[in-house]
C-alpha cells in the first residue's frame, strides 16, 4: 500500500467510528469543519515554495543537542518534514513511511530531519514509537515553521475540542500558544534552494516519499556537473 492508501485506510475507519475509535460523529464535524476553512483561508499558498531560500535553522535534537541546517547542508541535500506531533497518528505513519525510505535518500546523498513543535521527551518518544533512524528537532513556539509560512493557530472551537479529548498540546509542546504547522515536505539544496516543497492544509493528506526522489536527482546530477 501507498503511503496515502494507509492514511486513507486509518481515516475511514476512525470516522466511521469503529473501535478502537468510537468518535462520535459530532467530533469528526468539528474536525472538518476546522479543515475546510484552514483550506479556505489560503494559508498554504503563503508558504515557502520550490524556488523560494529556505531559512537557516539551529534546532535541538531529542537528546537537545544543536543542529543546524547550515551543517547538514554541507554533506548534501535536506529531506525537510513538518509534523504536528506524536499524538498525530497520521504523522506516526508519514513518519513510518520516510524511514522505510531512508536509504532511497541517503542513496543520493540526502540527510532528512523532521520537525514538530513538540518536546525532546515527546520527540524521543516519536523516534522510539516509531523506529527511526533519522532525527526529529523542536521547534519551540513553531517559530521555523512560521519562517516557512506553516504556522497557524487553532480556532477556539477547536481548542476547545482538543481539550475534551485530553489532547493536551500545552504539555505536548511546553507552549501556551496551541498553534501548529500545515504538515509540509521539503528538498531543500546545498545552496538552500527549495528544490520540492508540498505543503497541504488537510492533515489527513501526505505526500508519497518517492514523489521527492526526482528532486534529489537533479540535486546529484548538478552537483556532479559542477565538480
Amino acid at each position: 500500500m501507498t503511503l496515502q492508501e494507509k492514511l486513507d485506510a486509518f481515516k475511514a475507519d476512525f470516522e466511521a467510528g469503529k473501535p478502537p475509535y468510537n468518535v462520535p460523529p459530532s467530533v469528526i464535524a468539528t474536525m472538518h469543519r476546522a479543515t475546510a476553512e484552514l483550506i479556505a483561508s489560503n494559508a498554504a499558498g503563503l508558504a515557502l515554495k520550490a524556488a523560494d531560500k529556505a531559512p537557516a535553522f539551529i534546532l535541538n535534537d531529542p537528546d537537545d543537542r544543536p543542529i543546524s541546517s547550515v551543517s547538514l547542508l554541507t554533506n548534501g541535500p535536506l529531506v525537510l518534514s513538518f509534523y504536528r506531533g506524536v499524538w498525530c497518528p497520521y504523522c506516526n505513519m508519514e513518519l513510518q513511511a520516510l524511514q522505510e525510505s531512508l536509504a532511497s535518500f541517503q542513496d543520493l546523498g540526502a540527510s532528512v530531519v523532521a520537525i514538530s513543535p513538540q518536546n525532546s521527551v515527546n520527540s524521543r518518544k516519536s523516534v522510539r514509537q516509531n523506529a527511526l533512524d533519522f532525527p526529529i528537532l523542536s521547534d519551540a513556539h513553531n517559530d521555523v515553521a512560521a519562517a516557512f509560512g506553516l504556522r497557524f493557530a487553532l480556532p477556539d472551537y477547536l481548542v476547545a475540542l482538543y481539550k475534551s479529548l485530553k489532547n493536551d498540546l500545552p504539555n505536548f509542546n511546553g507552549d501556551n500558544s496551541w498553534t501548529l504547522p500545515m504538515p509540509a515536505r521539503y528538498v531543500i539544496g546545498q545552496d538552500g534552494t527549495i528544490l520540492y516543497a508540498e505543503v497541504n492544509p488537510d492533515y489527513t493528506r501526505r505526500p508519497e516519499p518517492s514523489d521527492m526522489l526526482p528532486a534529489l536527482r537533479r540535486a546529484l546530477q548538478k552537483n556532479s556537473n559542477a565538480v
